[in-house]
C-alpha cells in the first residue's frame, strides 16, 4: 500500500505542476499584453487630448481670454477619468483651469516640465502650445492611471483561477490514481492471496494434488494476471483519450482567445482611426477660427482708421499755425470731425454688441412691447435719413400689436433694419414698413426698400460679419456686423428673421415674433418727474457737481456742457486725492468720478467715499472710456450710481444727472418727513 500511496502522490504532483506552468504562462502572457495596451492607448489618448485641447486655446491665450479658455477646458467633463485640466502662460503662470466634481487636488501654480510623469495612480501630462512657431503656453491634463489598480485585479483574479484550476486537478488527478492503482492492488491482493492460501480453485479448478494441478493453478493465475494487465490498459487507453479531449478543447479555446484578442486589435484600431479623423476636423476648425481672426483684423484695421484719418487730419489743420482757416472752413471741420466721430463710436459699439452676443453675456429683458410704440419712435428716427435722398418712409397707421421683446433691443433690430433700408435705396426711392398677424400667435413685421437688390449668392452671405449687404465696392460705410447682431437679438428674443430679395426691385427683410397680452398702463409709487432747466443767470441755489479728472480736455468738455445749466455749479479736482479732501470740505451734491486717476484709481476713491461717514451719502457717477460689459459690471457692483461711457452722450449725461439729482431730493424729503 506504501507504494500505491507513493505512486498515486507523485501522480498528483505532476498533473498539479504542469496545470500550475500552463497558467501562469497564459494567465502572465495576457496580463502583460492588456496592462501594456493600457498603458500606450491612455499616454496615445491623453496626448491627442492636450494636442486638441492647445489648439482649440491658443487663440484665447493669443486674445489673453481666459473666460473662453475655461470653456473649452469645460469640454473635459464628458470625460470622467480626467481628474483636472489647465492651460498655461508662456511665462508658466496659470492662465485657466478645471476640476472634476469632487477633484479636491488642488493644481500647481506654475507650469511643469514638459512630458508625462506618473505618480502613483495618476498621469500628469505637460504638452507645449505651438503656434506658428512660437510658444504661447502649457496643456496640462491630470488623469486616472490604474497600471497598478488593474495589475493587483489582474493578479488576484488570477490567483483565484489557479486556486480553482488546481482545486479541480487535484480532484481529477486524484480520482484518475485510484482508478489506474485499483487494478494493480486488486490483482497484488489476489496474487497474494493465491500464493498465500494456494486456493487455485478461485481461479481453476484442480484436478488433482500433483504437479498438474500446480500447473492449471499457475497457468490460471497467469491468465488472471494478463486479464488484470489488459483490463488496466484499456483504461490507460481510456484515459489519453479523455486527455486528447482536453487538450483539444485547450486549443480551441486558445483559438477562440486569439480571435477576440485580434477583435480588440481591430476595434482599438478603430478607435484611434477615429480619433485621428477628429483630430484632423479640430485642426482644420482651429485653421478656420486663424483665418477668421486675421479677417477680423485686418477689416477692424481698415474700418477703424478711415474715421481715424479724418478726425486726427482735420484736427491737426484745426490746430495748425502754419494752415489757417477760416470760421467757415472751421465749422466744416469740425463737422467733419464730429461725423467721424460718431462713425467711429457706432462701429466700436457695433464690435463691442457682436462681442456681447456672441459671449453670451446679452441680458434681455422680456417684456409685452406695443408695436405702434415703437414703430413710431423708429420713424422719428430714420425719416430724417431721408430727406436728403427725397426716400418715402410708409408706416404703417395702426397695428395694435403687443410682442413679447425686450424694447431696447426691439429698438435696436428695427432701427438697424431700417436704416439700411435708407442707406441702400436708391434716390427717390420709398421704404415701406408692414405688419402681419400669423395663425400661431405670431406677428410678422417686414421692412422692404426699392433698391437694387441682393442676388443669390449675396443673399447667402448677407449674415456673415463685414459683409455690406452685398455691396463690394465700399461706397457706404460700416463693419458689416450690424445683421449679424440684429439676427442674434432677434433669436434670443424668440424670434427668427429672414430675407428675400429681387435683383433691380429691392429688398425685403422679415422679423417674426410672439404675439402676448398687453400690460395695462400704471405708475408706480415715488415716480420722479425730469427736473425743469432754468433759464437765466446761475442761481445761488445752484447743485454743486465734483468732477475727479486728470484729462485736461476731457474737464473742459464738463464744463462747457455744464455752462450751458444755470442749475449747476461745477467743481474739479485732477486726483482722486483732491477730489476726497473736496468731497469732504464742499459736501456735493454728486460725484462725477473718472476711473483711471492717477495715484489712486476711481474704484478706491469710492471706496474711501463709501467709508468716509461725511461723504456715504454723496451719489456717484462714473464717467469713463473702460466700456467692456464686465467693466459696467463691475463699477455697478461697487457701487456707482451710474456708469457712464466716453464719448460722452450729452443728453445722457444730462438725463443721468437730473435723475440722481431728483433721487437724492426725495431721500431728503422722506428723511425730513420721518423726522417729523
Amino acid at each position: 500500500m506504501l507504494g500505491v500511496r507513493s505512486t498515486r502522490q507523485k501522480l498528483v504532483a505532476v498533473v498539479l505542476l504542469a496545470t500550475l506552468a500552463a497558467l501562469v504562462v497564459s494567465i502572465g502572457a495576457l496580463m502583460a499584453y492588456d496592462l501594456r495596451a493600457y498603458h500606450r492607448a491612455l499616454l496615445g489618448d491623453m496626448s491627442t487630448q492636450a494636442e486638441l485641447l492647445g489648439r482649440m486655446t491658443s487663440a484665447a491665450l493669443t486674445f489673453d481670454d481666459p473666460r473662453l479658455a475655461a470653456k473649452d477646458l469645460n469640454l473635459l467633463r464628458i470625460r470622467p477619468d480626467i481628474k483636472a485640466g489647465a492651460i498655461y502662460q508662456a511665462n508658466g503662470r496659470l492662465f485657466a483651469s478645471y476640476l472634476a466634481p469632487g477633484e479636491k487636488a488642488p493644481l500647481a501654480p506654475q507650469a511643469g516640465a514638459d512630458g508625462i510623469h506618473i505618480q502613483g495612480n495618476e498621469l500628469r501630462l505637460y504638452r507645449p502650445i505651438i503656434d506658428n512657431g512660437e510658444r504661447l503656453g502649457t496643456v496640462f491634463l491630470r488623469s486616472q492611471y490604474t497600471l497598478v489598480e488593474r495589475a493587483i485585479d489582474y493578479l488576484l483574479a488570477a490567483l483565484g483561477i489557479v486556486a480553482l484550476a488546481l482545486l479541480i486537478a487535484y480532484l481529477l488527478a486524484r480520482r484518475i490514481g485510484s482508478f489506474l492503482t485499483r487494478p494493480i492492488s486488486s490483482i497484488t491482493e489476489i496474487a497474494r492471496e493465491v500464493v498465500a492460501t494456494r486456493d487455485y480453485s478461485q481461479r481453476a479448478t484442480r484436478i488433482s494434488d500433483d504437479e498438474a494441478g500446480e500447473l492449471v493453478d499457475s497457468f490460471n493465475a497467469m491468465l488472471t494476471e494478463i486479464e488484470a494487465r489488459t483490463g488496466a490498459l484499456e483504461q490507460s487507453n481510456q484515459t489519453i483519450a479523455r486527455e486528447l479531449e482536453e487538450r483539444a478543447r485547450a486549443r480551441q479555446e486558445i483559438m477562440r482567445l486569439n480571435r477576440e484578442l485580434e477583435g480588440r486589435v481591430q476595434e482599438r484600431t478603430l478607435q484611434l482611426e477615429m480619433i485621428n479623423n477628429e483630430l484632423e476636423l479640430a485642426m482644420e476648425a482651429a485653421k478656420s477660427a486663424n483665418a477668421a481672426k486675421s479677417a477680423f483684423l485686418s477689416s477692424m484695421s481698415h474700418e477703424l482708421r478711415t474715421p481715424l484719418n479724418a478726425i486726427l487730419g482735420f484736427a491737426q489743420i484745426l490746430t495748425s499755425d502754419s494752415m489757417p482757416t477760416t470760421l467757415a472752413q472751421k465749422k466744416e471741420f469740425a463737422g467733419h470731425v464730429l461725423k467721424s466721430g460718431r462713425h467711429l463710436l457706432t462701429l466700436i459699439n457695433e464690435i463691442l454688441d457682436l462681442a456681447k452676443v456672441e459671449s453670451g453675456t446679452v441680458t434681455l429683458s422680456m417684456e409685452p412691447v406695443a408695436l405702434d410704440e415703437i414703430l413710431l419712435e423708429c420713424r422719428g428716427m430714420v425719416e430724417p435719413m431721408g430727406r436728403p435722398r427725397e426716400i418715402r418712409m410708409l408706416f404703417p397707421e395702426s397695428t395694435g400689436a403687443v410682442v413679447l421683446a425686450d424694447r431696447t433691443r426691439l429698438k435696436q433690430v428695427l432701427l438697424n433694419l431700417l436704416s439700411n433700408a435708407v442707406k441702400y435705396n436708391r434716390e427717390q426711392g420709398a421704404v415701406v414698413v408692414g405688419c402681419v398677424a400669423l395663425a400661431d400667435k405670431r406677428v410678422r413685421l417686414t421692412v422692404q426698400d426699392t433698391g437694387l437688390g441682393l442676388t443669390e449668392e449675396q443673399v447667402g452671405g448677407l449674415f456673415q460679419p463685414f459683409n455690406r449687404l452685398g455691396q463690394e465696392n465700399g461706397v457706404e460705410e460700416g463693419t458689416g456686423i450690424g445683421l449679424v447682431v440684429t439676427r442674434r437679438l432677434v433669436e434670443l428674443m424668440g424670434g427668427t428673421i429672414g430675407v428675400s430679395s429681387s435683383v433691380g426691385v429691392g429688398t425685403v427683410f422679415w422679423v417674426e415674433l410672439a404675439l402676448t397680452e398687453p400690460v395695462a398702463p400704471a405708475l408706480p409709487n415715488g415716480v420722479v418727474l425730469p427736473l425743469a432747466r432754468r433759464e437765466g443767470g446761475r442761481s445761488d441755489a445752484a447743485r454743486v457737481v465734483l468732477y475727479v479728472e486728470d484729462n485736461p480736455a476731457n474737464l473742459r468738455l464738463v464744463q462747457e456742457i455744464v455752462a450751458f445749466r444755470t442749475d449747476l455749479r461745477l467743481l474739479s479736482a485732477a486726483d482722486a486725492h483732491l477730489g476726497l479732501e473736496m468731497a469732504k470740505v464742499h459736501q456735493p451734491d454728486l460725484i462725477l468720478m473718472d476711473i483711471n486717476l492717477p495715484g489712486m484709481s476711481g474704484l478706491d476713491a469710492l471706496k474711501e467715499l463709501q467709508r468716509t461717514p461725511a461723504t456715504s451719502h454723496i451719489p456717484v457717477l462714473a464717467l469713463t472710456a473702460n466700456a467692456m460689459p464686465r467693466e459696467v459690471e463691475r463699477g455697478l457692483e461697487s457701487g456707482f450710481a451710474r456708469y457712464l461711457t466716453k464719448p460722452i452722450n450729452i443728453d445722457e449725461f444730462n438725463d443721468a444727472i437730473d435723475s440722481t439729482l431728483a433721487l437724492v431730493d426725495q431721500r431728503r424729503a422722506a428723511q425730513k418727513a420721518g423726522q417729523s
